[in-house]
C-alpha cells in the first residue's frame, strides 16, 4: 500500500510541474539577485560621501586592493543646505571581513573598462576610529578622478590654435638652425669618447646601479596586485573589439561614403566655421547656468509641471480675452473717450501742483493720515451706549499781554501766576508757529508741526532755527478710521462681517497722538 502511494506522488504531473517551477523561480531570484549579493548574507552596510557620482552605478563593484569586496546598492544626492552644494551618497553592501573600516580611509571612483564602466576603490586607513554599520566616510575623505573627457577639455579652441602656432613657430626655428645643427653633431663625438671614463665608472659595482633596478622591481611588485585587473582590461577590450568586428559591413559602408562626405565637408566647413566658434563661446557662457541648474532643476521641472495645467486654463482664458479686448477696442474709438482722457489730463496739469505739495507732507512726515485718525480720535470715547468726546478747559496764563484777553503784542513775560508754595511761575511767553516745516516744496525736509519743543520762559514764533528732523506718528494699515488696531486673522473681514462692537473688542487704543 505505501509502495503504491510513492508511486502514484512520483508519477503525479502536477506535483513534479510544481517543485520544478518552484525551483526555477528561487534560481532566478538567485540570479536577479546576484548583483546585490547573495540573498540572506549578512552584510557590513555604510555610506560613502563623494563630490559627485561620477557615472558611478547602482551595482557596480566595490573594491580594496583590487579585490572585490561588496557593491554599491544606490546613490543618491545630497544638497548642503548653508553653501547649495550637492553631493552624492553612496550606499555600500561590503562583506562581513571588511569589517571594521578604517575611520580615515579613503574612496575614489575607478574606470573599469574603456567603455566607461567605473567601480569605487577603498584604500583602507590605519586609525583606531572605525566607521560604525550604517555610518558615512566624510566627504573629505575622497579623492576626485580625473576622467578622460575632463582631460581632453583642456585642449579647447584657445589652446589648439596656441599648439599650432608654436609647432609653426618652433619648426620654422628648427629648420633655420640646420647648419648649427649638424655643427653641433660634429662636436658631439669629442663628448663621447670622453664620456667613456664616465661609462666605465658606472658600470663599476661600486656605483650600485643594479640597486637602481631593485628599486625599480619594488613598484612593479606593489603593482602586481592590479595585474588581473590590467588582464581584465585586456579581456574587455577583446570583447570591445569582437563587437567592432561584428560591425564591419556597416563600417564599409561608411567609409565608401566617407569620400563624398569629405568632398561635402570641404566646401561646407568653412562656413561652419564661424557657427561653431560662437558655439564654443555660447558654451562657455552658459557653464555657469548649466551649474545653477543642477540645484534649480527640481524647482523648475515643478513650475513646469504645475504651468502645463495653466496653459492649458489659459487657452479658454484667451479666447474670453479676445471679446474683451475688442470691446476694449470700440470703447477707445468712441471721441467721447478721448474727450475725457483729455479732460483727465488737464485735471491733472491743473492739480499737479497741489499734488506736489501734499505728496511730502504725507509721504515724509504722514499728517494728512494723522490728522483723520486724530480726528476720528475726537469722538471715541466709550461710555456703553456710544462715544463721546472729552473736552477740558485750559485758562491763558496771566500777565501782559497774556493770551486770554486782547493784546497789543506778542506775550513776552512777565507772568503773574504763582504756584501754591508762592513761587513765580514764567509762562506767559507766546509759542506760535502758524508756517512750520512740514517738507513742503522749498521748505527744509523736517517735520516741524508737533514735534517743537516747549521752550520754558522764552517766547518763539515762526520756525524753530534746529532741523527737528522727520520723527512723526507712525499708522499701521490694521487701524481703522477711528484709529484702531485689528488682529490680522480680523483684518481679511474687517468692513464685511466684523461690527464695530466686535473691533471694539480686539482693538486697542493707538499709542501717542500728535496734534
Amino acid at each position: 500500500m505505501n509502495s503504491r502511494r510513492r508511486n502514484s506522488l512520483a508519477a503525479s504531473p502536477l506535483l513534479i510541474g510544481a517543485v520544478t517551477t518552484l525551483i526555477v523561480s528561487v534560481a532566478v531570484f538567485l540570479a536577479y539577485n546576484a548583483n546585490n549579493g547573495l540573498p540572506f548574507t549578512p552584510t557590513y552596510n555604510i555610506k560613502v560621501a563623494l563630490p559627485d557620482a561620477s557615472n558611478l552605478q547602482p551595482t557596480n563593484e566595490v573594491r580594496i586592493g583590487g579585490a572585490r569586496v561588496g557593491v554599491v546598492d544606490s546613490i543618491t544626492p545630497k544638497q548642503d543646505p548653508r553653501t547649495g552644494r550637492v553631493t552624492a551618497i553612496a550606499s555600500l553592501k561590503l562583506i562581513k571581513s571588511v569589517q571594521p573600516l578604517a575611520a580615515d580611509s579613503t574612496s575614489l571612483v575607478q574606470s573599469r573598462s574603456a567603455l566607461g564602466l567605473k567601480y569605487l576603490e577603498l584604500d583602507k586607513g590605519a586609525s583606531r576610529q572605525s566607521i560604525k554599520p550604517g555610518g558615512t566616510l566624510a566627504l573629505a575623505q575622497a579623492r576626485s578622478p580625473v576622467d578622460i573627457d575632463e582631460f581632453f577639455n583642456m585642449f579647447d579652441e584657445k589652446t589648439r590654435t596656441a599648439n599650432q602656432q608654436n609647432l609653426i613657430n618652433f619648426g620654422n626655428g628648427f629648420a633655420g638652425r640646420g647648419i648649427g645643427l649638424n655643427d653641433t653633431i660634429a662636436t658631439l663625438r669629442p663628448l663621447v669618447n670622453a664620456a667613456t671614463p664616465a661609462l666605465r665608472n658606472l658600470a663599476a659595482p661600486k656605483t650600485g646601479l643594479r640597486e637602481l633596478f631593485a628599486a625599480l622591481d619594488r613598484p612593479a611588485s606593489e603593482a602586481a596586485p592590479v595585474a588581473a585587473l590590467q588582464g581584465q582590461f585586456f579581456s574587455d577590450l577583446d570583447t570591445f573589439f569582437t563587437a567592432w568586428a561584428g560591425a564591419a559591413p556597416q563600417l564599409s559602408q561608411t567609409i565608401e561614403g566617407g569620400p563624398a562626405a569629405l568632398e561635402q565637408a570641404t566646401r561646407s566647413l568653412p562656413f561652419e566655421a564661424a557657427f561653431v566658434n560662437k558655439s564654443a563661446t555660447f558654451m562657455r557662457l552658459l557653464r555657469p547656468s548649466a551649474s545653477a541648474l543642477r540645484t534649480a532643476a527640481a524647482p523648475l521641472g515643478h513650475a513646469f509641471a504645475v504651468g502645463a495645467v495653466n496653459l492649458q486654463a489659459a487657452t479658454a482664458f484667451n479666447t474670453r480675452l479676445a471679446t474683451s479686448l475688442q470691446t476694449l477696442k470700440t470703447f477707445a474709438n468712441n471721441p467721447v473717450v478721448a474727450l475725457g482722457l483729455d479732460d483727465v489730463a488737464q485735471t491733472t496739469r491743473v492739480g499737479n501742483p497741489l499734488v506736489a505739495g501734499l505728496a511730502p507732507i504725507q509721504l515724509t512726515c504722514n499728517y494728512l493720515t494723522l490728522s483723520f485718525r486724530n480726528a476720528a480720535s475726537l469722538l471715541s470715547e466709550n461710555i456703553g451706549v456710544g462715544t463721546l468726546g472729552r473736552a477740558l478747559p485750559i485758562l491763558a496764563p496771566g500777565g501782559a499781554n497774556n493770551e486770554g484777553f486782547p493784546s497789543s503784542a506778542p506775550a513776552n513775560g512777565p507772568s503773574i501766576d504763582k504756584t501754591f508754595t508762592g513761587q513765580l511761575i514764567d509762562d506767559n511767553h507766546l509759542h506760535a508757529n502758524p508756517y512750520p516745516n512740514v517738507a513742503g516744496p522749498g521748505q527744509p525736509k523736517e517735520c516741524e508741526a508737533g514735534n517743537q519743543t516747549y521752550a520754558a520762559g522764552k517766547t518763539v514764533i515762526g520756525t524753530v532755527p534746529n532741523n527737528v528732523g522727520t520723527v512723526h506718528d507712525v499708522t499701521k494699515r490694521s487701524q481703522d478710521l477711528f484709529g484702531q488696531t485689528y488682529p490680522s486673522a480680523a483684518l481679511k473681514d474687517l468692513g464685511q462681517t466684523t461690527t464695530k462692537k466686535q473691533a471694539a473688542a480686539t482693538s486697542s487704543k493707538s499709542k501717542g497722538k500728535q496734534g
